[in-house]
């Protein structure tokens, strides 16, 4: 038997496969932080330490190694979305699952962003802005850059029809 939850994760629409690349090359980046701390650890330790100064950044980068192969695919299934007549459904999260719905006559404006590592795997993130403080924006990453203006501007033709 089949329930709500199982039917709702089968109509979500997966992220672009280009996205885990665009997760990978920014975790990269960000693990260049630790294995340098790292490093610079190592190169502190005195000349008589009991380990060898190497194997700490070694340790280091060989966690990020693993953690780049691992959880940008994780991460990736993890989102999903789903586009109906008058609302956008969002899910997202490894750890806490996050499910957003975002009604179209709440839509205050939308971009279309583009980050150079995106941009270079033809990716962009749709932001819509929503009236209100709490999740006033509310990004979908990781959709072909063509596919995001032409949801926006399917999402702008309907919040004009609402209006009129």
């Amino acid at each position: 038997m089949e329930t709500d939850e199982t039917v709702d994760e089968r109509a979500m629409t997966p992220l672009h496969p280009n996205q885990i690349w665009v997760l990978r090359i920014r975790g990269a980046i960000v693990s260049m932080l630790p294995i340098v701390g790292a490093w610079i650890l190592a190169r502190s330790l005195p000349p008589d330490a009991p380990l060898d100064p190497g194997l700490i950044p070694a340790f280091v980068a060989l966690l990020a190694l693993a953690a780049l192969i691992l959880l940008p695919q994780r991460r990736w299934r993890a989102w999903g979305y789903r586009e109906e007549e008058d609302e956008l459904h969002i899910r997202h999260g490894l750890l806490t699952r996050i499910r957003t719905v975002v009604p179209f006559g709440r839509v205050q404006h939308i971009d279309v962003a583009q980050g150079p590592i995106e941009r270079s795997f033809g990716l962009a993130t749709l932001i819509l802005h929503t009236a209100g403080t709490r999740g006033a924006s509310v990004p979908l990453p990781g959709l072909l850059f063509d596919d995001a203006e032409r949801m926006r501007d399917r999402i702008r033709i309907k919040i004009r029809q609402d209006l009129t």
